[in-house]
Parts: C-alpha cells; structure tokens; sequence
C-alpha cells in the first residue's frame, strides 16, 4: 500500500515538504515548520471541491493543495507523541504517511472533514511506527500495557493531572479511568513521560505563527477507540520475536539483558558472564541493536 502511494502521486511526494524523512537537526526541522505555514487552511467548501477533483479527475494539484493544507495536523498529532522515544522528523513523516493514505480513501461525498478522516490515518501510522520501534517493545506485551501506554497521557488530562510523577492517589485514579490495574499504571508511568501540549502552541517563533491544531479533527468522532482497535493487530512483536531468533545466542543474550531486562544488567556483570572485556559487550550490544533495527524497519518497508 506504501509503495502504491508513493507512486500514485508523484509531485506531492516529490516534494520537499512532505519527504520529511532525514530531517537531521533543528535548523531544517525549523525550516519545515516555516514552509508549511505558507499552505493556507482550507474552508469546507475549498476543501471539498479539492477532494473532488482529486477523487474524480485524479487532480495532483488539487490533491498537493489537500495535502499541505493538513501538515500542521500532522505536525500537532506528531508532537502529542514526541515523548515515546522517536525523533520528531520520523513521527511526521510517519504521519505525512498516514495523511497520503487518507488522500488516497477520502469520500467527501459522505459529509465529513478530511482533517476527521485524516486523523485516524495520521494516528495509526504513527502509532506503527513507534510500535516497530524494538527499543519500546519493552514497555510490554499485554493488552493492559498498550492501552496505558497510548491513553496515559489522555487519561490525565481527563482527570486534570499535570504532574510528570504520578503520586498513588494519582495512579489509582488513572488506574479506574483505564480500568486496568494500578501496578501496571505505575509500571508504565516509570518508563514515559507523556506531557500535554498546548493546542494552542505555535508551530514556530515566528510572531505571525499560527496555532499547530488549527485543523484539528471533529471531536464528536472518537478515532482513539478506533485507533486503539488497529493497534492490537499490529504486528510489532512478532517481527520483534522473528529477527530476535536471528542473531547469535550469545548477541541475543547480549541484548535481552541490556535493553530488554528491568534491570538491565550492567557491562561488568556480563564481561565476567562471557569472558570478555567490557568495552567487547558494549559493541556486541550496539551491533546486535543496530542489525535488529534495521531488519525491522526493512520488514515494515520503512528501511
């Protein structure tokens, strides 16, 4: 489906300011900010007559004035998840991803917003992205685990909780919110920090900037629960599980304990495990991390 997308339009994906992937540093992330303010929000009207054209003439001007006109969504959506660990750059691309696929299965004929349909697309995509991510999988496995990983940050804010650490009054009451377990919240709080954004923030410095959610989807529709529902099929884990049974026993021994393991066992512990210096650990972890990352990103086509 990726490949027929970044086929079947090819001066959107041509384009600079969709291909986000390798945005290195600050400066060209700041540059992207900019570039994208120049695309005008879209009235209803505009927005269907472009739709329209797209989905009946095949349209790639009107579907590159879609399209920009939505990357500040994407860019909205990306930083509600910049705390899981991935680079911004790879989150909005991920979520210029899911924006293109929404391009390609919008109906405005049905009365919604594209900035609705194109929410649920943006989130899924990047909820993907950070699921293929190895270094997460540790968070855990159990539906428990995903849910309060993905909802904690929208659970306090439901409950109007602003603290980074959650105090046990605090816990039990995410825990009934998500009607999960409260070791679990607690568990799962340790290990991320989800802080609100303002949805009001700007996109940039600028004094002219506007806010990054200005179109934002229609709140009536609740993509999270539908979201939620493709995140347990994805397949995150068991491509985690196939390319771990692909390294040496002693390079997947290696890195179980030091990225998968709470506690993580310390490079003395396993120099004198394995009869090796420590500094030797220390590269077998980084090659065994870097070979298992690359294999799953080349499994998900994003490699």
């Amino acid at each position: 489906m990726k490949k027929q997308i970044k086929t079947s339009l090819p001066s959107v994906q041509n384009n600079q300011i969709i291909s986000t992937y390798g945005m290195g540093d600050d400066a060209i992330l700041n540059q992207y900010m900019r570039e994208i303010q120049k695309f005008p929000i879209l009235t209803a009207e505009q927005e269907y007559e472009y739709a329209s054209n797209w989905v009946n003439n095949h349209d790639n001007i009107s579907a590159e004035k879609l399209i920009g006109s939505h990357l500040r969504l994407v860019v909205s959506v990306a930083y509600d998840f910049k705390n899981y660990g991935i680079p911004i750059s790879d989150l909005i691309a991920s979520g210029n991803m899911g924006l293109m696929q929404a391009l390609q299965k919008f109906e405005p004929d049905r009365g919604f917003r594209f900035s609705t349909y194109a929410m649920f697309w943006i989130k899924a995509e990047i909820y993907e992205t950070i699921l293929n991510n190895w270094s997460l999988v540790k968070i855990g496995s159990s539906a428990n685990h995903k849910r309060i990983f993905f909802n904690l940050a929208k659970a306090k804010k439901a409950l109007g909780i602003t603290d980074t650490y959650l105090t046990n009054t605090q816990t039990k009451q995410i825990a009934n919110y998500l009607d999960v377990p409260e070791k679990e919240v607690e568990r799962i709080a340790t290990r991320i920090s989800s802080k609100d954004i303002s949805l009001n923030a700007p996109v940039s410095n600028d004094s002219d900037a506007k806010d990054i959610l200005s179109n934002m989807a229609d709140p009536n529709i609740n993509i999270e629960e539908n979201i939620e529902q493709i995140e347990f099929k994805r397949n995150g884990y068991a491509l985690l599980k196939k390319h771990l049974a692909e390294l040496s026993d002693r390079d997947r021994e290696i890195l179980q304990a030091r990225r998968l393991k709470t506690p993580a066992d310390t490079l003395e512990v396993l120099s004198k495990k394995y009869g090796i210096s420590r500094e030797r650990v220390r590269q077998i972890e980084e090659h065994a991390f870097s070979k298992l990352q690359k294999a799953i990103l080349a499994d998900t086509g994003q490699f």
